[in-house]
């Protein structure tokens, strides 16, 4: 193993110690309980099985054989979670031939990001997580289970539902993936054409024409953003069976996957003798696989935010810091859009997640002996399903690359460090996406353009205010604010300025997620405009400087001169759209490095980076260092 992936692990559990041991003695108090539904009365069963055919009651009464749980984020207007619409009926099929049963538990919301992407609705997307959570944890809560299947994929779903899950850490539980959507228009044409719209050279009917052409059918989107980084994610972590991940909907190996994913959780199940609950297996090691596969893959920074609430779920503490350790020592070993040409389906033919975990293994920098959710270990899971006939098998992944232009093993990397790094300074602390940006656009020094809200951007193009060197400061975007919407709406405007031969970049306390583009962004800033953040004190004209090579993040402005200067008001946040249910969740939300969770406690100060900012970036930065022991 790479000492410093063993180092980052064990600050991990350091800093853990208290917060684990309270999780796992409420999980290990749940274990050695019986089997759930033989805990309810009489007529706690009979609701419980009411709704049940005569046999299935039957099987239900005797206690002895599992009855699986599944909580579905279906609906039929997201293509992702769209092939999810028949799947109970077949898992109760599958599981039926085994003498098993299985109810729905419940349903979670799924909103989709690229639907409400620039509209009202994107404020209550990052805050859906911490809904679906609890919707989980409703679902789970009749006690009729002895396993759990998940059937989530997208943005905040996965986060959500492992979140939820992990408060029933006692019941074995598998993630069942539906896959992403064939290939469509690819996604460097789909950006072309946004870009010539943002210029007025193509009208609006030839960009819904791309648009469609794009997202085209059932399945995730094909570009590698945080729907498709979930998914990545979750393989890294054990929770779902091994390169299940990126197989397309409605194709024989799918269908037989979740088959396999069916007949698999009723033998971990609590009526099994190979019961194997979802606490026992998810650990340090499982998140520091989770996030190294997310570096070496170039993925969504918006895991940056979910994975750091997924560990508080499971009385683990991560930050931002340990995402950037991991970044320097982990090597990106796959061009996936937008990173580079290719679609999240020549990833898969290219060797898929096997192979990128066999190359990562084999350079020490994940932890081969993690426990997974389908037995043994990650070490043993570098392996890809295949049919024969009808019947599912399995091989091994392939050792070498079958595309090196999509994905390489560690000694012929694209970068030697990771896609994501940490930014911080007088400004806070904050991430980019470096991945996706050209070395000739990783350090800018330029003036301060500041805005509130979205829609000034463009008006400001529109007017030619913006053709020169500049730094789009767009503050009041954070959790407290306004729920931190994502702000794509941006990037074609600022990707024109580029291609003008401008030297740009965005600085946000909002998000952007994988879809982060060639336009370097520093987003999450901590502490955001409306918590009191030095954000929200920037001018225009005021100079700011981003170096990625340097990991700092500037403003260069006197500090008497900050001081005396008086903060701007936190535009009003309209209660339309349903935003009104969500005043307490805003004024409650912690800050974006400790998860942006309304179900969870602030951090305490020793474990917050972002509560000890100092003014000086230079200092800030020689902190951090002596605080890792570098």
């Amino acid at each position: 193993m790479h000492p410093e992936v063993i180092r980052v692990t064990q600050s991990i559990a350091e800093r853990s110690l208290a917060t684990r041991e309270d999780y796992l003695r409420d999980i290990e108090q749940m274990v050695r309980q019986p089997v759930n539904r033989s805990q309810l009365s009489c007529g706690n069963l009979a609701h419980g099985v009411a709704a049940c055919g005569g046999e299935e009651k039957t099987v239900l009464k005797l206690m002895d054989s599992a009855n699986v749980g599944i909580v579905t984020a279906y609906n039929d207007m997201l293509s992702a979670h769209a092939p999810y619409a028949d799947y109970p009926q077949k898992i109760k099929g599958h599981l039926k031939t085994l003498g098993c049963t299985a109810q729905v538990a419940g349903g979670v919301p799924a909103m989709c990001d690229g639907v409400t992407q620039g509209q009202p609705g994107m404020e209550l997307s990052l805050f859906s997580r911490d809904v679906i959570a609890q919707a989980t944890a409703v679902s789970l809560s009749h006690q009729m289970f002895d396993a759990v299947l998940m059937l989530g994929i997208c943005d905040k779903i996965v986060p959500g539902l492992v979140m939820g899950a992990l408060q029933f850490g006692h019941l074995p539980t598998l993630f069942v993936p539906a896959g992403p959507m064939t290939t469509g228009l690819s996604n460097k044409e789909k950006v072309r054409v946004r870009q010539l719209y943002a210029e007025g050279k193509v009208d609006r009917a030839a960009l819904l024409e791309a648009e469609m052409a794009s997202y085209h059918g059932q399945g995730t989107c094909t570009f590698y953003g945080t729907a498709n980084s979930n998914q990545m994610v979750l393989e890294a972590m054990g929770l779902q069976l091994p390169g299940s991940a990126f197989v397309n909907p409605d194709t024989p190996l799918r269908e037989a996957l979740t088959r396999a994913a069916a007949e698999h959780v009723a033998k971990i199940a609590r009526t099994s003798r190979q019961s194997l609950p979802l606490a026992h297996v998810i650990d340090e090691k499982s998140f520091v696989n989770g996030i190294v596969a997310l570096l070496a893959s170039g993925g969504s920074t918006n895991l940056c935010i979910h994975l750091v609430a997924m560990a508080r779920a499971a009385g683990l503490i991560i930050n931002w810091s340990d995402f950037d350790r991991l970044s320097k020592v982990t090597p990106l070993l796959a061009h996936i859009y937008p990173n580079g040409s290719a679609d999240i389906n020549h990833f898969q033919a290219a060797g898929g997640t096997g192979f990128l975990f066999q190359a990562l293994i084999k350079a020490g920098l994940m932890h081969p002996d993690a426990r997974v959710c389908f037995g043994g270990q990650l070490g043993d899971a570098c392996i890809e399903p295949h049919l024969d006939g009808e019947s599912l098998q399995w091989r091994k992944a392939p050792d070498t690359s079958l595309d090196s232009n999509v994905i390489r093993s560690a000694d012929a990397a694209f970068s030697q460090e990771g896609g994501i790094k940490l930014l911080q300074g007088n400004l806070g602390r904050s991430l980019i996406k470096s991945s996706a940006v050209a070395e000739a656009h990783r350090s800018i020094s330029a003036p301060a353009v500041v805005i509130s809200h979205q829609d000034e951007l463009r008006q400001l193009f529109e007017q030619g205010a913006l053709d020169r060197d500049c730094v789009i400061v767009a503050r009041f975007q954070g959790p407290r604010a306004n729920g931190m919407p994502e702000l794509h709406k941006l990037m074609p405007i600022l990707g024109v300025l580029q291609d003008r031969g401008f030297a740009v970049a965005l600085v946000t306390d909002g998000r952007l997620s994988g879809a982060s583009g060639k336009v370097p962004a520093a987003i999450h800033v901590t502490p955001e405009a409306a918590n009191g953040g030095t954000i929200g004190l920037v001018q225009d004209g005021d100079l700011i400087s981003l170096d990625v090579a340097a990991g700092s993040l500037s403003l260069h402005v006197d500090q008497d001169a900050l001081a005396a200067r008086t903060p701007s008001d936190l535009p009003p946040c309209d209660n339309t759209i349903g935003r009104g249910l969500f005043l307490s969740s805003r004024a409650g939300v912690t800050d974006a490095e400790s998860g942006a969770s309304t179900l969870f406690l602030a951090l305490p100060p020793e474990h917050s980076p972002a509560s000890q900012i100092s003014p000086d970036p230079v200092e800030s930065i020689r902190q951090e260092q002596v605080t890792h022991g570098v």
